[in-house]
């Protein structure tokens, strides 16, 4: 056993963030625009940024902008289409696009191909019910200037143009339908992750790998003391900051925890796993251009709705498709089988105990996900690819999410399924808990920390967000001329294409 040594120093910072993730290297990137003068310092626990739930292999990639996910429309009981929070998540995605934008015509991030890149958003139901309920979606959202360019079919010829991979082999007489919209993106958020902590660096901030959060101590003065082990030498440092940002992704609930902020309380998290078949046969792969989404299965958790992907990852193409679901306790894909049990506290053991008696069908599904075998899973992917062979496809272990539990409305233990932000009541200390749609609403998400923790400044830093993010404020979908003018100008900068045959000319 190492020896533990103590630090005898205290460090003092402005802000500190931990996690090397999306979500921190965006909260660092704007406030080295609105506040140059502060200092900051990252801490991560691995050995460089974007390996957990950023990385490229561990999410979708898809840029969610409510294009083509179907569990962001649902039907209501009087069968009309509720497009709200398809409008709101494609109103945040904007918000991502117009600042990654901003970087890029600033000179602070280069080479926008390197982690976005223009791919078809395609919706795609089999059965009599859901082609009318897609039809219905894409009347709904088509009157909606967000949405401009989407296509509907359930020609046989024209979804064989579209999506002739999908087509093979299927039989004639299948009712199916599909929708499609070329303004559709493919982000490499690891990328664009390593890009941001590249920029952060120039801008004289800290970064710290190897570095483990073990302790929070709140100060007479209101800063936070924070108690951080150097996996390297084993020594424990002491690091005092006015502001604290926790976004360690599934690892972020048990940091919250340590606080002891009563905000933190009577919350849980719920870890869920995630596989993926990835194609072997690069002439499959070749014959897939889109990001295609399905309906979920009965009883499947929203972040497990199949989908078939074109992916672009390490200057490769490649195809994806999943998610499967499964089960782990641990909160991180590096973290602990303990994770889970000892993240229940006297202050959650209620909520958590009552999500348990809720969520009874949801781990039955996730057992039955985790117990399936390969052939069980080529059959899920045969009903986007009829002619699908097992031999090939491999399995992908992809990223470990962490689903908030708490109290609501809808009573206690209810599982969400989305991302929020948990505050002290003094804006001191900010933690990001939850997945999907999660790193595409980053620059949302982080914008929403700054108007919670920083109230006295924000009114000051407007001008300047403004100035990143035009839209700030203001509605797209209620402004069209300058949605359009914002979309055209963002996908000249990001050089982002709707043809295929620039796309393949960029990664050749």
């Amino acid at each position: 056993m190492r020896k533990v040594i103590m630090s005898s120093t205290q460090k003092k910072t402005d802000v500190i963030l931990i996690g090397a993730g999306v979500m921190s290297a965006t909260l660092g990137a704007l406030l080295k625009e609105l506040a140059p003068q502060w200092e900051i310092r990252v801490f991560e626990k691995l050995e460089s940024a974007g390996e957990e739930s950023s990385n490229e292999w561990n999410n979708a990639g898809t840029g969610h902008a409510a294009l083509c996910e179907l569990n962001y429309t649902p039907e209501k009981p009087d069968g009309t289409i509720d497009i709200a929070k398809a409008v709101k998540v494609n109103e945040q995605f904007q918000i991502s696009r117009q600042f990654w934008s901003y970087l890029v015509d600033s000179n602070l991030i280069h080479n926008p191909e390197d982690f976005i890149m223009s791919i078809p958003h395609m919706s795609f139901v089999q059965g009599k019910n859901n082609v009318t309920f897609l039809k219905k979606r894409f009347k709904a959202l088509s009157e909606n200037p967000l949405f401009e360019g989407m296509e509907f079919s359930d020609d046989p010829l024209k979804l064989k143009e579209w999506i002739p991979l999908i087509m093979e082999g299927r039989s004639r007489d299948e009712h199916i339908a599909a929708t499609k919209i070329d303004s559709g993106t493919d982000v490499n958020f690891g990328a664009l992750t390593r890009m941001l902590f590249a920029h952060l660096k120039k801008q004289n901030v800290e970064v710290n790998y190897e570095h483990s959060v073990e302790d929070f101590k709140r100060t007479s003065d209101g800063q936070w003391d924070l108690k951080i082990r150097n996996l390297k030498t084993n020594q424990l440092e002491n690091h005092t900051a006015k502001f604290v940002f926790i976004g360690a992704g599934g690892g972020s609930l048990p940091l919250l925890q340590k606080t002891g902020i009563p905000e933190s309380r009577n919350i849980g998290g719920f870890p869920v796993s995630g596989l993926f078949m990835a194609c072997k046969n690069q002439d499959v792969v070749e014959k897939h251009e889109a990001k295609v989404y399905g309906k979920a299965k009965v009883g499947a958790p929203p972040m497990s709705v199949p989908h078939l992907d074109t992916r672009y990852i390490d200057n490769k193409k490649s195809l994806l498709f999943g998610p499967f679901a499964g089960f782990s306790p641990k909160f991180l894909k590096t973290g602990s089988n303990m994770d889970l049990i000892g993240s229940v506290k006297p202050t959650n053991v209620v909520t958590m105990l009552a999500a348990g008696v809720k969520e009874m069908s949801l781990t039955k599904y996730l057992i039955q996900q985790v117990m399936a075998s390969k052939e069980k899973r080529m059959e899920e992917l045969r009903e986007f690819i009829p002619d699908a062979k097992s031999e090939d496809w491999e399995i992908v272990v992809a990223g470990q999410r962490v689903q908030v539990i708490k109290d609501t409305d809808a009573g206690k233990g209810t599982l969400q399924f989305g991302t929020e932000v948990v505050s002290a009541a003094d804006g001191s200390v900010a933690a990001l808990l939850g997945a999907s749609p999660g790193a595409s609403t980053a620059v949302h998400v982080m914008l929403e920390v700054l108007e919670r923790c920083f109230p006295e400044q924000i009114e000051s830093w407007e001008p300047k967000i403004k100035n990143m993010i035009p839209s700030y404020g203001v509605s797209l979908s209620d402004n069209p001329e300058l949605f359009r003018e914002i979309s055209t100008n963002t996908a000249e900068t990001l050089g982002l294409s709707n043809k295929k045959e620039e796309r393949e000319r960029v990664y050749s």
